[in-house]
């Protein structure tokens, strides 16, 4: 890759240990995408992540990052990096336009564009991870992350998928990421509710929910216009 491409300070911490991130690099990695955006350099939707990086980094070191799967949406970038996806790796899939589609089966890392099609992946991964630990008779086995805004969170499938899971007793831990908004509308007003209610209540032992205000547009880099 090009390196007039990476940011100098992200290009020398291409090797960088998960529990070494900062704030303020992670912050610095995504206005870099940022700038190749505004440059042209990315033909494609992008989702910028922003103001929830110490919670990602305070996640990140519950996880097994070697072993664990961790899933994610279209917003995915931190993820990939905490989970130990080099950033070189990560900006060339992204400049390919994959930024909210991420696949890297070798780190145990994938994403959905889909809003809450990562759920029942989720599932099967979890399924399998059990089925192996069965046949090994150990008991051990590899436990599967998954990130949701939400929105996504509420989805229809997403709710058959923590059901199944924990009807199942699966090895998934459901972490939601709530700002609270559904693209640009209050998920609250979404689905008419005067107070909010969460599907998710429904599975304490399976889910963690962490709120935080989103730094960048949902989509894109500019600001929100409202008419």
């Amino acid at each position: 890759m090009d390196d007039a491409l990476m940011n100098p300070a992200v290009t020398k911490l291409a090797d960088v240990a998960t529990t070494e991130y900062t704030v303020q690099w992670l912050r610095a990695y995504e206005d870099q995408i940022a700038d190749l955006f505004a440059q042209g350099k990315i033909a494609s939707p992008i989702h910028l992540a922003g103001g929830n990086e110490q919670q990602l980094i305070d996640i990140f070191k519950t996880i097994d990052v070697k072993n664990d799967y961790v899933l994610a949406g279209w917003r995915s970038h931190l993820h990939a990096l905490l989970k130990g996806v080099p950033p070189e790796k990560l900006t060339a899939e992204i400049l390919k336009g994959h930024s909210v589609s991420l696949v890297f089966p070798e780190h145990k890392f994938f994403c959905s564009g889909i809003v809450g099609g990562i759920a029942p992946i989720a599932v099967g991964l979890a399924w399998a991870e059990k089925k192996k630990a069965d046949a090994s008779h150990t008991g051990l086995c590899a436990k599967v992350h998954c990130f949701l805004g939400d929105m996504a969170a509420e989805a229809g499938v997403t709710h058959e998928a923590m059901k199944y899971a924990a009807g199942h007793d699966l090895p998934v831990k459901w972490i939601i990421e709530d700002n609270e908004k559904s693209v640009g509308t209050l998920t609250q007003a979404s689905w008419g509710q005067h107070e909010r209610r969460t599907q998710w209540d429904e599975f304490p032992d399976a889910t963690f929910t962490y709120s935080y205000e989103l730094s960048w547009p949902h989509s894109g880099t500019g600001k929100w216009v409202n008419f």
